[in-house]
């Protein structure tokens, strides 16, 4: 059965996905990001940046630089996405564990998207933990687009059973 989208009204110091753009848009983020795997401190970034697009939490994208060395290796697969360009696949490692392909990269992005050269995703359901501003996210429902929710947005998000068609 499809799902209805009906916009929740955004409260004071919150914001709606609904309110985000498309095509999407590339935003700087202010506050230090972080991603654990394994137990493993793997990303610590005060460089970040998120992609908003109508309907999707955010997804956060980091600086390789701010990577923990070989935290992150080459995967099998590309996908396309039809704003930013073809996306290649990582595996991610901290510890003893190792997520396959939970992290991805464009590695020429499409005009209008070039601050994501050098800047890595990853998918927040595959970690231990992933936080901004020191708040620990909730995996965006479905593991296909990958977004970040932290407690100032509301949705309802795409990417459930039965949003596709949103």
């Amino acid at each position: 059965m499809r799902q209805r989208a009906e916009r929740i009204e955004p409260g004071p110091g919150q914001e709606s996905v609904w309110d985000y753009p498309r095509p999407p848009r590339v935003e700087l983020v202010t506050d230090r990001v972080t991603v654990t795997l394994g137990g493993v401190l793997i990303v610590d970034s005060a460089a970040a940046v998120r992609v908003l697009e109508t309907s999707h939490p955010p997804v956060y994208y980091v600086p390789r630089a701010d990577i923990a060395q070989g935290a992150i290796t080459p995967a099998a697969g590309d996908s396309w996405c039809e704003f930013k360009g073809r996306a290649k696949y990582l595996s991610v490692h901290g510890g003893a564990v190792t997520a396959e392909r939970a992290g991805w990269f464009y590695p020429t992005p499409t005009n209008g998207f070039a601050a994501l050269a050098d800047m890595v995703a990853i998918y927040p359901s595959a970690m231990d933990e992933c936080t901004v501003g020191g708040e620990v996210v909730t995996a965006q429902e479905g593991d296909f687009y990958g977004g970040w929710i932290t407690s100032n947005l509301v949705g309802p998000f795409k990417g459930a059973p039965g949003t596709l068609g949103w």
